[in-house]
């Protein structure tokens, strides 16, 4: 079982040419309502590839019986969910323009409650996008724990980052984030992946990078049609991580994440065209060749030593 604490969200996903400058405004090209929340999108991603996954995310009184509840339940999420009364769930706005940009604005809504929330002590959990505190105590209670700051990063003081880093077994991050972490702890790229036992640092079309101790692998992406980025990082981690749980060695579990991130851009939304292990697999050996077999490592043989 993989669990997977942080935000479920309702995503509004604009289309713009380009970005307003200050005080100006632009035309909304498209407008389009899906389901998302970074922690919803892995947790939705991970169950599509057929590894179990519970949800510990924070919802309002909107959530119970709606669309959304169902479309989890229709997945097999598993929910361990904070229902806030008086709080509706959480919203991002999202504006891409032409070349694949984006900027997110996030209304947290019914996810300030992680701040007061008590941390459950989880076997394997992946800490995505939530309150900085509420991450730090999951991190100090987990037997097995990843990590990614997603769009939440400002949020993050470099004590808090400090202490998550401290108790990670791996670090994901697109190269935005790695910028932003570097700034705020005064290190640079290579010392902020020797930081941890396992950083994986994304890069869009450009692929991703693996730092494993004095290893260093280049993932190259897989070539689609895109329709939208948006999701194409929650994506891969999924991936990554059910290819982890499954028993994968780490250089393939990037493989596997890079082919599962490419279904997210063919369509628009993030959880609207994730594959199932059987449709990755296909596409994996139409680009890269025979399909790996699981390794022998034991699934926590890389994560943090606890007593």
């Amino acid at each position: 079982m993989i669990y997977v604490v942080g935000h479920t969200a309702i995503d509004h996903i604009c289309r713009i040419r380009d970005f307003p400058p200050p005080n100006g405004s632009v035309t909304i090209e498209e407008r389009k309502v899906f389901f998302g929340g970074g922690a919803a999108n892995i947790a939705a991603g991970i169950v599509r590839l057929g590894v179990p996954c519970t949800l510990v995310s924070a919802v309002g009184d909107d959530f119970a019986g709606s669309g959304y509840d169902s479309w989890q339940k229709s997945l097999g999420i598993r929910q361990q969910l904070f229902r806030v009364e008086g709080a509706h769930t959480p919203t991002a706005f999202m504006f891409t323009n032409e070349r694949g940009d984006q900027i997110t604005f996030f209304e947290w809504g019914a996810s300030g409650i992680f701040a007061t929330a008590p941390a459950p002590a989880l076997p394997f959990v992946h800490m995505a996008t939530a309150d900085p505190d509420f991450n730090v105590r999951v991190a100090q209670n987990a037997r097995f724990c990843t990590f990614d700051p997603g769009q939440d990063l400002h949020r993050y003081s470099a004590g808090q980052l400090e202490s998550i880093l401290s108790r990670v077994a791996i670090l994901f991050a697109n190269q935005h984030e790695v910028e932003g972490m570097c700034r705020t702890l005064g290190l640079t790229k290579e010392a902020l992946s020797a930081r941890v036992p396992i950083a994986v640092f994304t890069a869009g079309a450009k692929g991703s990078d693996l730092f494993m101790g004095t290893d260093h692998v280049h993932i190259p992406a897989v070539r689609v049609k895109m329709a939208d980025p948006t999701g194409a990082g929650d994506a891969y981690r999924a991936g990554f991580l059910a290819a982890y749980h499954r028993g994968y060695a780490v250089p393939d579990c990037c493989w596997i994440g890079s082919v599962t991130a490419s279904f997210a851009v063919e369509v628009a939304g993030c959880q609207t065209n994730l594959p199932t292990w059987e449709m990755m697999v296909a596409r994996y050996s139409a680009h890269f060749g025979a399909f790996p077999e699981p390794s022998s490592r034991d699934d926590f043989e890389e994560g943090r030593d606890r007593e």
